[in-house]
């Protein structure tokens, strides 16, 4: 008896002389937060400081360089892994973790978080399987984290100080992913296809209504990330984590996406396009997310609440690895055997799941300043309501699959962009004369603001003819028969919703290059119309419907000038083309 009492005091002297080492150890590395008053993020500087002093003193820990950003400074990779990682290597049996921080640095609650979970991850503090590769980007916006104040983010509660929202060139980058018009989205090319991570997290702070919530969730819109992906995100991943985060005590709810509204009256989940950071990891079937803290909500909670997130999707990811796996290897394989291809999501509205949300009653009182009503909301009633929640949509559009893409080489801006997003494509070893393909633009709007350095196109219509054209040596053949096959589809079809022609990149050929006189093509019309009575018939039948058309004669010769051969065959004409299988 003496000798078993004797064994268990050992047994307790040794434990607790462990917790006493393990809680020293992660003294030792504690972050500016949590030094702090639970109000305060760590600067740039402190950031990197600690990583690399990290990845100094552990070797599960690395920090690389990667890249350059708009502020002249590169960005950080942080990797956790308790094995060496080679990135050489797919890594496939492991799973692979990608944490985005500070793209838009006031929101820096991901930044704090999770420099405590790598620290805990190093230090043993937070177990976890062998099977896990968990990366991170330090600070995306690093221009953003420099132009360091306390006063632009009018709506939220703390930090004290903090970065800005638009990045060195004022660029917001969570609109950037496609166009690509900063050096922070070519960076996380770099580092994306390096980890190829099979979840993704992107760490925000929301704006909007108010409502019992520290966190929410907004995770990919899974009916576009579609198959097999979206289904086992939607309906494993989705309610795991939220099952997880329950039993911590974290009550969490989707994304509120209202503006202007009380939020029981229901809501629709946000659609990440391809230009969001979820929407661009959707093109390879990664399982993204972003966490949208609530903004009013005290700094600290929800800093602890955005690290129990990102640990909770540890445990589900290395616990449910073949899974997850397999779900990302059949939708790879699902386009490789389909003919066609969705486009265009929007909310199907005959389609909609209950939410028991907790919110706030929204009152309406007079503002003080304008005198006008004002939508507020009341802390003292706080309810729980059934509320409908419409995240299900369905494709508008799709486009039928062709073997190949052919890009003349002049357009090597676009060539470029594909080669960083790992596009497989080969030159043509000679000139050659093929029958492709052609979209014609047909109509189109364009905003009349600027929009991140744009003024994106929208409701694109497009007609598809077969021409017979001749393609120079070099120009450039892009097979879809690959894993980029949705980056593909969604950025060269100039209907989708982030198209490279959305985005301007094509406006070239929306504007005519050569024009004529009045005098001179004259008589070329009058030959015109003598010489194809089908074309004169619809000539006189257009001005007698039309009277503008009728008064005026510029309009007149134009429309007869656009159906010559004088007239130039690049105009609305769209420069990539299409090749179909004919088997």
């Amino acid at each position: 008896m003496r000798l078993t009492i004797l064994y268990f005091f050992l047994l307790s002297i040794i434990s607790c002389q462990q917790s006493t080492q393990e809680i020293e150890e992660v003294k030792e590395w504690q972050t500016p937060f949590e030094e702090g008053n639970g109000n305060q993020t760590a600067t740039y500087e402190e950031i990197i400081t600690f990583y690399k002093e990290l990845a100094n003193s552990y070797s599960t820990i690395s920090i690389e360089e990667i890249g350059n950003t708009d502020s002249g400074l590169p960005l950080h990779l942080i990797s956790y892994s308790k094995n060496k990682i080679n990135w050489n290597s797919s890594n496939e049996g492991q799973i692979k973790i990608l944490i985005n921080n500070g793209i838009h640095p006031g929101e820096s609650d991901g930044i704090d978080a999770t420099m405590m979970l790598l620290r805990d991850l190093a230090t043993g503090k937070l177990e976890t399987n062998d099977n896990l590769i968990f990366s991170s980007i330090a600070v995306y916006n690093v221009g953003g984290s420099l132009n360091r104040n306390s006063h632009t983010r009018t709506n939220q509660n703390g930090p004290e100080s903090y970065g800005f929202r638009g990045n060195a060139r004022n660029y917001d980058l969570n609109r950037d992913f496609i166009k690509a018009d900063t050096r922070n989205a070519q960076a996380f090319y770099s580092i994306y296809h390096k980890v190829n991570p099979d979840i993704f997290i992107d760490n925000h702070v929301s704006n909007g209504a108010d409502y019992q919530y520290t966190l929410t969730h907004l995770f990919t819109q899974h009916d576009k990330l579609g198959n097999e992906a979206g289904s086992y995100l939607y309906n494993t991943i989705q309610p795991q984590l939220e099952e997880r985060l329950l039993e911590r005590g974290h009550i969490i709810t989707p994304y509120v996406n209202v503006y202007g509204k009380s939020p029981e009256v229901g809501f629709s989940q946000f659609m990440d396009y391809p230009r969001y950071s979820t929407g661009y990891t959707s093109l390879w079937n990664t399982m993204g997310m972003m966490v949208e803290t609530h903004m009013l909500k005290p700094y600290k909670d929800r800093v602890i609440g955005t690290k129990a997130i990102m640990e909770e999707m540890i445990e589900i990811g290395t616990k449910n690895i073949t899974n997850i796996k397999a779900a990302r290897i059949a939708s790879f394989n699902h386009y490789s055997q389909s003919n066609f291809y969705p486009l265009n999501h929007k909310i199907n509205s005959n389609k909609v799941d209950t939410l028991l949300f907790k919110g706030y009653e929204a009152i309406i009182e007079v503002s003080s300043v304008t005198g006008q009503d004002l939508m507020t909301y009341d802390r003292n009633q706080p309810f729980e309501k059934k509320t409908p929640y419409y995240n299900h949509f369905t494709a508008i559009d799709s486009i039928v699959i062709p073997q190949y893409y052919i890009i003349p080489q002049g357009h090597w801006e676009v060539i470029e962009l594909l080669r960083m997003n790992h596009i497989q494509m080969e030159a043509l070893p000679k000139d050659s004369t093929m029958t492709v393909s052609q979209y014609r633009i047909e109509d189109y709007n364009t905003s009349k603001s600027a929009y991140e350095g744009h003024y994106p196109h929208s409701q694109v219509v497009v007609s598809e003819e077969d021409v017979e054209l001749r393609f120079r040596e070099s120009d450039i053949i892009i097979p879809t028969t690959q894993p980029g096959i949705r980056y593909i589809i969604e950025t060269l079809e100039p209907q989708g919703q982030d198209s490279f022609f959305k985005w301007n990149f094509f406006d070239t050929i929306l504007q005519q290059k050569e024009g004529f006189s009045s005098y001179v093509f004259e008589s070329s019309a009058k030959e015109l119309l003598q010489s194809n009575s089908a074309l004169k018939a619809e000539f006189d039948s257009i001005k007698k419907v039309n009277s503008t058309f009728a008064a005026s004669n510029g309009a007149q010769l134009k429309w007869l000038h656009n159906r010559s051969l004088n007239y130039e065959k690049a105009h609305l004409n769209y420069p990539i083309y299409k090749v179909y299988n004919n088997d």
